[in-house]
């Protein structure tokens, strides 16, 4: 009797003991990381509730602590729409050039082509500024038409390319426009040249430009006989003056 008695005292000790180290564990030790998992569909949640933010930040917490889960390569290209929608259009065109860099070969390349390409359009904001992301586009563009001329994605790309001509195109008739309103028709005559011959793909702008092209130079040759008039007019009073 007093053998079972301890047995029974000594089973109630260890279970005891057990369930206290149960406590202190739930107490001190930290919280079971997610799985990239559970990142993954967490991220994918709050784009579907269109909280860009915090798809972003599930999206790079899963890159960072998960490189090598099958859910990055995903949660990579799901970053570049985030920033996208989210319409931080620098930081979503940088994404979609680093998931190209690291998979060049991937099934999404001519979606990851037409994303860098609006990505880098729509950060041009006004025709008084430089077009280099304007040009950068077009040429993603022009690289997702040759390269996957079936593709869903290349549909629009040839749409695409003639607005980044178009607007470049604007671009470079504001500088001839400036010019011509500072009364500089010598530069005026050379940017409007300038357009009409290379952007004969954008006829509106090029003809108007070809147009006050002649209008520049004939302006320009006035002012140049006016100084050469000027100069002989000055040399004459100069040596009458001196007589």
């Amino acid at each position: 009797m007093a053998k079972r008695l301890l047995r029974c005292f000594l089973l109630a000790l260890s279970l005891g003991v057990l369930s206290g180290c149960g406590i202190i564990d739930m107490i001190y030790l930290p919280p079971a990381e997610d799985t990239a998992q559970e990142i993954f569909e967490a991220a994918n949640e709050a784009m579907s509730e269109k909280n860009y933010v915090r798809a972003v930040e599930l999206y790079n917490k899963l890159r960072d602590n998960y490189p090598f889960s099958p859910y990055t390569i995903d949660a990579e290209l799901s970053l570049g729409d985030a920033y996208f929608l989210d319409e931080e259009y620098d930081l979503a065109a940088e994404t979609y050039k680093d998931f190209e860099a690291l998979h060049p070969r991937h099934e999404a390349m001519p979606y990851v082509l037409y994303q860098t390409g609006m990505s880098l359009m729509k950060q041009f904001r006004s025709i008084d500024r430089a077009t280099t992301e304007l040009q950068e586009a077009y040429d993603c563009f022009d690289r997702l038409e040759h390269t996957y001329p079936d593709s869903p994605s290349a549909k629009n790309a040839e749409e695409n390319m003639l607005n980044c001509r178009k607007l470049m195109a604007e671009h470079e008739l504001y500088i001839a426009e400036v010019f011509w309103h500072m009364g500089k028709y010598g530069p005026a005559w050379r940017r409007y040249e300038f357009v009409a011959e290379n952007f004969k793909d954008v006829p509106e702008v090029a003809e108007h430009a070809k147009e006050k092209s002649i209008a520049a130079y004939h302006k320009f040759r006035a002012e140049v006989a006016q100084e050469t008039r000027e100069k002989r007019q000055g040399s004459w009073k100069n040596w009458f003056t001196w007589l």
